[in-house]
């Protein structure tokens, strides 16, 4: 498809149809990165009012570096997958002491910040700073798919890998207005899921999430929760707060205190390293 034609498609529906978020509305790159700590494997509007809260309780990243793990994993509460609370906190601390309180405006600024990979350092420096990086999402390589690969969706044993679809994202690139034009992107993939069979079932990295009830996950999540709403407490004390069998419950505590999240002390678990 020619690149004239394909922009006027996406900016024709971002005129109609663009969705409007609160970080787009306001694109302080503190602001920015957290929308994309919570946006990770999160729907948009689960992600609003814990975003809008976030804001006012750290307006910046120093703020947020002083406050607590167990407050932060208080107000994450209900997002999942807990380590991009912590993640985020320390990034914060990262900020303030490294960067003095600003945040990095590259993606390599941003790589060796924790919690941040390739897409996240892309996503941050381009709707933060405006900046033409190049990367990949899943509404992104949806669009891209949809548009590029017609034939391809049609053969069910043909893969189509993102190495493929980065030079086309390069060469489609608004390098005038690459915050604008992702954006776009973004939506007209979100619209296109809704209204056609997902495209991104044809890429080599599609994966299913797996089921959150009963998973490892799940027991995660209930033993921080019950740690952040009911205070610290022994592994006996803990399976009847929870009703985790005992072999999953001193399997997670484990794993939690390897990520830093929980700290033992004389039998007590409570949140946060010692």
């Amino acid at each position: 498809m020619d690149r004239t034609e394909f922009r006027n498609i996406i900016y024709t529906n971002f005129k109609k149809a663009g969705r409007v978020f609160p970080w787009r509305q306001d694109t302080d790159p503190w602001g920015v990165l957290v929308s994309e700590f919570m946006l990770q494997q999160t729907q948009t509007d689960r992600v609003i009012p814990y975003w809008e809260r976030w804001m006012k309780l750290w307006p910046k990243p120093g703020d947020l570096a002083k406050a607590s793990l167990e407050e932060v994993l208080r107000e994450w509460s209900g997002l999942g997958y807990n380590r991009r609370a912590r993640y985020l906190k320390e990034c914060a601390a990262c900020i303030t002491a490294e960067y003095r309180g600003k945040v990095p405006d590259t993606p390599e600024g941003l790589l060796p910040l924790p919690g941040i990979g390739a897409y996240t350092a892309g996503a941050i420096s381009c709707f933060a700073y405006n900046y033409p990086a190049v990367f990949i999402e899943t509404n992104i390589r949806a669009t891209v798919i949809h548009f590029y690969f017609q034939e391809r969706l049609k053969a069910l044993d043909n893969k189509i890998s993102d190495a493929e679809i980065f030079p086309i994202l390069e060469s489609v690139l608004d390098k005038r207005n690459p915050r604008k034009w992702y954006w776009a992107l973004m939506d007209y993939g979100a619209a296109l899921k809704k209204i056609t069979p997902n495209p991104n079932r044809r890429s080599a990295h599609y994966t299913r999430q797996s089921p959150f009830e009963g998973s490892f996950r799940q027991v995660r999540g209930r033993l921080i929760r019950t740690l952040v709403s009911e205070g610290p407490a022994s592994a006996k004390e803990l399976r009847k707060r929870t009703g985790i069998e005992k072999t999953d419950l001193y399997k997670a505590l484990e794993a939690l205190q390897k990520e830093s999240m929980v700290a033992e002390e004389d039998g007590v678990y409570r949140i946060g390293a010692i």
